[in-house]
């Protein structure tokens, strides 16, 4: 995970999605055009929360989030996404 230059603003969070499988557990490799969209990442950076509401989620969690949740970004010909701190389900 490299060093990102950007800082997001009050409740967002910039993660980088994991990558798609590329095989099954059976060991069936998966064409582009049926990989499903990742709903895993890792948090990137993390804006400084709300007066009310602190972010809980800090650099370097792993994270789940929503099948369409954030906004795709790309930053350094790295694919990002942008979303809100209650868009994410969940971390590990």
């Amino acid at each position: 995970m490299a060093e990102v230059k950007f800082k997001p603003n009050e409740d967002r969070v910039l993660v980088e999605p994991a990558q798609a499988e590329e095989k099954t557990a059976g060991g069936i490799i998966i064409p582009d055009t049926a990989k499903e969209k990742p709903q895993r990442g890792t948090v990137v950076a993390v804006g400084p929360g709300k007066k009310d509401e602190p972010i809980t989620l800090n650099v370097g969690d792993s994270v789940f989030y929503g099948k369409y949740s954030g906004t795709e970004i790309q930053i350094d010909g790295t694919d990002y996404l942008i979303m809100r701190a209650s868009d994410v389900l969940g971390s590990i």
